[in-house]
């Protein structure tokens, strides 16, 4: 798709109501599952390896809401990129946890937002830079013209992005260091060099090292945030919780454990489609299976 072709498209997507653009994302979902066996084939694999299903029919039913959940992700894309700043806002019904946030404002050491593949992840950061400046690390599109599409959609209210590379690193530690917030994908497999393995959901998952990192040095507060979509394009609830570490013990283990705790909470919104268990080029495959928390060699 040329890029004149992807902005008049993305263009009329955003002029449609929210559960317009959610009925045809559950549609669109449906259909890639069909067309697509290695992505159909990963999706059934990682919800099968949660574990997260009690019997056959539970499986299917969270199996078949995942599909149509992960298609909602697309299409829903254009409504929170673009529409107007304060109409997405107000489509948080509700923020589950916002005293968190504010603990955290007034504790005053800077806030790590950990937001997962989980829900509408993209209005979380939008939500949060409402109440707090926050600096959001993301990988750039692999097409460059796109990139001017996410960063309009996501520099909003008093969010800025950080690209994932030594420059945006620092930038994290700078708003930090000023009390401000931070967003992390704490699911996203890192680079070489930047993980560890860590148990997820009982497989071995490369994990970033990131976390621990900035907390340790900050001593800034950690929070776990997803967004919730409610039925028929409702709009959505956002949950917040604190997520204590103990740098003693591994912390990507620690934030895996989190993270499976809040995906059972919500698991037919989880990307299960996502490539989690991958190997990253030049990491040594992990060691056969127990539960663990190693540095990758």
């Amino acid at each position: 798709m040329s890029a004149f072709l992807f902005k008049t498209v993305f263009r009329l997507f955003a002029l449609l109501p929210l559960r317009a653009l959610h009925g045809l994302g559950a549609l669109i979902g449906r259909l890639t599952y069909a067309a697509s066996a290695q992505y159909a084939a990963r999706t059934r694999e990682n919800l099968r390896q949660a574990g997260i299903t009690e019997d056959e029919a539970r499986y299917r039913s969270v199996l078949s809401a995942t599909i149509a959940e992960a298609g909602k992700g697309i299409t829903e894309l254009a409504w929170v990129w673009g529409r107007p700043y304060d109409e997405v806002l107000g489509a948080v019904r509700e923020c589950v946890g916002l005293e968190h946030i504010i603990a955290a404002q007034q504790r005053g050491r800077g806030i790590i937002f950990l937001t997962p593949h989980l829900g509408c992840f993209e209005i979380s950061a939008l939500y949060a830079a409402r109440r707090v400046p926050i600096t959001v690390l993301y990988r750039p599109p692999k097409l460059g013209w796109l990139e001017g599409v996410m960063r309009g959609g996501r520099e909003r209210g008093q969010a800025k992005l950080a690209k994932a590379d030594v420059s945006g690193v620092r930038l994290l530690y700078k708003a930090l260091k000023r009390g401000e917030a931070i967003g992390l994908l704490p699911d996203q497999v890192p680079s070489r060099g930047e993980g560890e393995w860590a148990d997820f959901f009982g497989r071995p998952a490369y994990t970033m090292t990131l976390v621990g990192r900035l907390a340790q040095s900050s001593d800034a507060t950690v929070l776990i945030a997803y967004s919730e979509r409610l039925p028929h394009g409702a709009g959505y609830v956002i949950h917040v919780e604190p997520l204590p570490l103990d740098f003693a013990a591994p912390v990507p283990l620690q934030v895996n454990a989190a993270l499976e705790r809040v995906i059972r909470a919500c698991p037919a919104q989880y990307l299960w489609s996502y490539n989690r268990y991958k190997i990253p080029r030049g990491v040594s495959a992990p060691a056969p299976h127990s539960p663990l928390s190693t540095s990758a060699s």
